[in-house]
């Protein structure tokens, strides 16, 4: 093998490195401020998507919250931290991709920056927070 393509292909290998470490470290880190997708109960009556339909891999944010909640309190996912510079964001999986995909799913289920959802017969507002 040349010197010149052993060379482009380590190269390529580091940017590949590279690239994978921004999207891991941040989260492993824990650096920056934490967002919870939170799940509470609501007397409303508004359009709401089935929250029996959504995948656990596809919305984990989502599913957690639902699982800690109940009809009578409140819900809260795992914490998901931002990075400092907004490099993060590009690499991984958000709660606020998920709320744009349910968004994006069922568009009269939304309410500003929530999305309303039907889980055993109740009705919850699903929501960014920061504690």
């Amino acid at each position: 093998m040349r010197r010149v393509t052993r060379n482009l292909i380590l190269g390529i290998l580091a940017v590949l490195v590279l690239l994978v470490a921004l999207g891991a470290l941040p989260s492993l880190l824990a650096s920056g401020d934490p967002y919870y997708l939170t799940a509470t109960p609501s007397n409303a009556t508004h359009a709401a998507t089935d929250a029996g339909n959504l995948s656990e891999r596809q919305y984990p944010y989502t599913t957690a919250a639902l699982e800690n909640a109940s009809a009578e309190r409140a819900g809260r996912s795992a914490p998901y931290r931002t990075g400092y510079v907004g490099i993060k964001e590009a690499f991984t999986h958000s709660p606020f991709d998920e709320l744009a995909a349910l968004r994006q799913q069922n568009p009269s289920a939304a309410a500003g920056n929530a999305v309303y959802l039907r889980d055993n017969g109740t009705l919850y507002r699903v929501a960014v927070a920061r504690p």
